[in-house]
C-alpha cells in the first residue's frame, strides 16, 4: 500500500494562543519502506504520526492511502480501516494484565469479531521468539517480551503499515537493540511499511530512510 501525505498541517488556538504543531508536512511511504522520524519533545512527531495513522485529522492537508483521502471517511469508517491497515506499537505495552501473551496478541481481531489464523499466529511467534512465552501473564514476561508481544499484536490483523513511537523507550539498550532487529526482520520478511518514531540517534540511524522533525517542519536526511 502506498501512503502519499500532502501538506499536512495541524493547528491549536486561535490569535494569540495559536500554536503550529505541524507545519505544512509532505511524505510518501511505499511497501517495504523503513523510515524513522527523529525530533526533541515537542516538535511535533507525535501529532505527525497521529496524523499520518488516522488517529487525528489536520487543519489542513489530504493523506492518502493508495489514492484514496482516508480523512473523507466516517469516524467509524476511519476506525474500521486503522483496525485492518495498520499496526501500532507504543513505548508503553498497554497488555491487558489478566491475559496470556496470546490473548493479548489476539484481541484485535476478536475486537472486529474475527478468528485468528493460527498458522499465521504461529508464524509471529516464531519470528519473534515468544513461541515458548504464549500462554504467560504479562508480569511473568521480561520488558523485551512484553515488547515483542506488543509487536506481534500490532501484526496480527496483518496490516499494510507499522508504526512504531518510541519502540525502545522503555527498555535497556540491550533489548532495545533486540527489539530494533525483529522489527527490521519482520517489516522485511513480510513487506511491511514501518515508521518509528524516536529521539534516540542510534534508533534513526538504522532506517533506510531517515527524517527530522524541528518546530512542526518535516525535513529527509539527505534529500535535496
Amino acid at each position: 500500500m502506498n501512503i502519499e501525505a500532502k501538506e499536512l498541517s495541524k493547528i491549536y488556538g486561535e490569535g494569540e494562543n495559536r500554536v503550529t504543531a505541524l507545519d505544512r508536512a509532505s511524505l510518501t511511504i511505499a511497501p517495504g519502506d523503513f523510515l524513522s522520524i527523529m525530533g526533541p519533545s515537542g516538535s511535533g512527531k507525535s501529532t505527525l504520526l497521529h496524523l499520518l495513522s488516522g488517529l487525528d485529522r489536520p487543519t489542513s492537508g489530504r493523506l492518502l492511502y493508495d489514492g484514496r483521502d482516508i480523512y473523507g471517511l466516517s469516524d467509524r469508517e476511519l476506525s474500521a480501516f486503522r483496525r485492518r491497515r495498520i499496526g501500532f506499537i507504543f513505548q508503553q505495552f498497554h497488555l491487558l494484565p489478566v491475559l496470556t501473551a496470546r490473548e493479548n496478541i489476539i484481541m484485535p481481531l476478536l475486537l472486529d469479531r474475527r478468528q485468528p489464523d493460527e498458522a499465521y499466529l504461529g508464524r509471529l511467534a516464531g519470528l519473534l521468539g515468544i513461541q515458548e512465552r504464549l500462554t504467560h501473564l504479562p508480569h511473568e514476561l521480561s520488558g523485551g517480551q512484553q515488547q515483542r508481544v506488543a509487536i506481534a499484536r500490532a501484526l496480527i490483523a496483518r496490516p499494510d503499515v507499522i508504526f512504531a513511537d518510541e519502540p525502545t523507550g522503555n527498555l535497556d539498550s540491550r533489548s532495545g537493540g533486540e527489539v530494533m532487529e525483529l522489527l527490521k526482520t519482520v517489516g522485511k520478511e513480510m513487506g511491511k511499511a514501518l515508521v518509528v518514531i524516536t529521539h534516540d540517534s542510534r534508533v534513526a540511524a538504522q532506517a533506510a530512510r531517515r527524517l527530522t522533525i524541528v518546530d512542526g517542519v518535516l525535513s529527509e536526511v539527505g534529500a535535496e
